[in-house]
């Protein structure tokens, strides 16, 4: 068994004594793993950091098996977040999630497209806080657990949607809401393209989201916990 793509590299694992077990996220072969021989020499190490786009190669005698990788380097994204605290622990939530997140060997080409644009925009735009919140939305949605951002689920209004309901997933109007507001998740307007995005909308948004993983992706995955590097990323915005 022989197959050629490309993908984003989400985790290293060592594996005995000079080799590793990579997971990639593939256009075309979704979440794949495999043995990377010579991971860990001077020349594999710095090619094999979390985020970096490759060119991969994967081998096995039989479907099932785990295989073996040999990659090269398309592009690094280390140079672009190092120097960025923030954006590095984007990065790693972005790896972390995804990991988490997709079943093994399954195509998601949309979501990987949309994977590939956020890490390029990761520390090279000041605007790449809102890119990664509306990921975790396509994250949801090609996962199979949409939210519906359009109109009210309670009068089916478009205007003043402010809210949304933690049970259906849906937006709630202000009017709509009445005296259950404060049982509903805030809405922000920079997810319905209405101004920018200030750190409080991304807070914010980052606490919808979070409730929306949390309860339904992670409960559909055995109520497993988030990756630390979410909440790591999530802290560290909330103390920015």
């Amino acid at each position: 068994m022989e197959w050629r793509d490309e993908g984003v590299l989400l985790q290293v694992r060592k594996h005995g004594e000079n080799a590793a077990i990579i997971e990639v996220f593939t256009q075309e072969h979704g979440r794949h793993a495999g043995v990377v021989r010579g991971a860990q020499s001077r020349k594999m190490t710095p090619v094999l950091q979390p985020g970096a786009q490759l060119d991969v190669t994967w081998r096995a005698r039989l479907e099932d098996h785990l295989g073996s990788y040999t990659v090269e380097p398309v592009r690094s994204r280390a140079a672009a977040v190092m120097s960025d605290r923030m954006a590095l622990a984007g990065l790693n939530s972005v790896c972390a999630m995804l990991a988490f997140a997709l079943p093994e060997r399954e195509a998601h080409p949309l979501l990987y497209q949309r994977s590939v644009t956020l890490f390029d925009l990761l520390g090279n735009t000041e605007g790449w806080p809102l890119a990664y919140l509306r990921w975790e939305l396509a994250l949801l949605e090609d996962l199979g657990f949409g939210l519906d951002l359009r109109t009210c689920v309670v009068n089916g209004s478009r205007d003043d949607l402010a809210y949304v309901s933690p049970k259906s997933g849906r937006a709630v109007s202000v009017a709509g809401a009445g005296e259950w507001a404060d049982r509903l998740l805030p809405l922000p307007l920079c997810l319905l393209g209405q101004g920018p995005a200030p750190d409080r909308e991304i807070n914010d948004g980052l606490r919808m989201t979070g409730y929306f993983l949390t309860h339904w992706l992670a409960h559909s995955l055995g109520n497993k916990p988030l990756p630390a590097a979410r909440q790591r990323f999530v802290d560290a915005y909330l103390r920015m």
